[in-house]
């Protein structure tokens, strides 16, 4: 089997590359991203092969998926603050790249897998609970919530069609990512760890009362390959599956990451509240809880508690 990853040298997409290299049946992994490494990064073989390209372009979309048996987890994206600042590129990327990815395995003779990664950014709005269901009606207050959701849609679409066999993640935000920030509106939930743990300073962006519904790395990883593996018939007609999730205040963050730091007689660097009223904004917009029964039905898990999260990205990247 060929897997191709958009968006592959990002932070999930390596993450998934690592666990799926394990597996004899991968003959080939493409990671397809706006720009690679000059060399392959830590934990894959010679079976993976690093592209440069725009998803945008029909016909380098094409060239990437050339067999009939393959798999697709598509995550190449413009972030949320980023789709807010260029509403055209945000288009460009998630609308018409993702129909891109949808349409070359259209024309495959088999029926490909597809997985999709959405967000919890396509709820919002006045009237939504506090709790989101599958059943929720979506109603974003973003560029790039409006293009999850429009993605979304068309996952069960083409699968309706029976052009792919598509699997769609709505995905909490994603904690500890390493590395520089990125535009994610969402991401000093996970700067608020990495900084402080390396003895930088984190500028906070929102109030310590301020709730995220946050998944870690790991299961964020092991939950988009439980999505590939899953049988369709157990996922049914909607393949929309929010992954497992708990909510938590930035104090309940802070205070876990002093926890473990005491622990580990681990000296932090200092966080700075410095409110951003655009990114306080986006993310108060989100709700606090999804229903995630469909994907423990599908033996997906959730994370134990932040202390979990945190020695887990210390073990990989302290």
């Amino acid at each position: 089997m060929k897997i191709v990853i958009t968006g592959g040298l990002g932070f999930l997409g390596l993450g998934i590359a690592r666990k799926l290299i394990e597996r004899d049946e991968v003959e080939s992994l493409v990671l397809f991203d706006v720009a690679v490494p000059d060399a392959l990064p830590d934990g894959l073989d010679d079976r993976v092969i690093m592209l440069a390209g725009d998803i945008s372009d029909t016909d380098q979309v094409s060239a990437l998926i050339d067999q009939d048996d393959i798999a697709v987890f598509h995550l190449a994206s413009v972030v949320s603050a980023g789709g807010e600042k260029d509403f055209d590129l945000a288009m460009r990327v998630n609308l018409d790249g993702g129909r891109n990815i949808l349409d070359a395995c259209r024309a495959r003779k088999s029926t490909p897998k597809v997985i999709f990664t959405s967000s919890l950014a396509v709820f919002g709005g006045n009237a939504m609970p506090d709790t989101v269901t599958d059943m929720t009606r979506v109603v974003p207050e973003t560029t790039y919530g409006m293009t999850k959701a429009v993605g979304e849609m068309m996952i069960n679409e083409y699968t309706r069609k029976g052009f792919i066999d598509g699997r769609a993640a709505r995905l909490p935000t994603v904690i500890i990512r390493p590395g520089p920030p990125n535009a994610a509106a969402s991401g000093f939930a996970s700067g608020v760890f990495r900084e402080p743990l390396a003895a930088a300073e984190h500028i906070l962006p929102v109030t310590k009362d301020t709730k995220m519904m946050v998944i870690g790395y790991r299961k964020a990883v092991a939950g988009l390959i439980g999505l590939l593996d899953a049988a369709g018939d157990d996922i049914g007609p909607d393949r929309v599956v929010g992954l497992p999730n708990k909510a938590y205040s930035v104090a309940e963050m802070i205070a876990a990451l002093e926890q473990v730091a005491k622990q580990k007689g681990i000296s932090l660097g200092p966080i700075t509240p410095t409110p951003d009223p655009a990114v306080e904004a986006i993310v108060t917009s989100w709700p606090l809880a999804m229903e995630d029964t469909r994907a423990k039905k599908l033996s997906l898990s959730g994370d134990k508690n932040l202390e979990a999260i945190i020695e887990e990205y210390l073990e990989d990247f302290g």
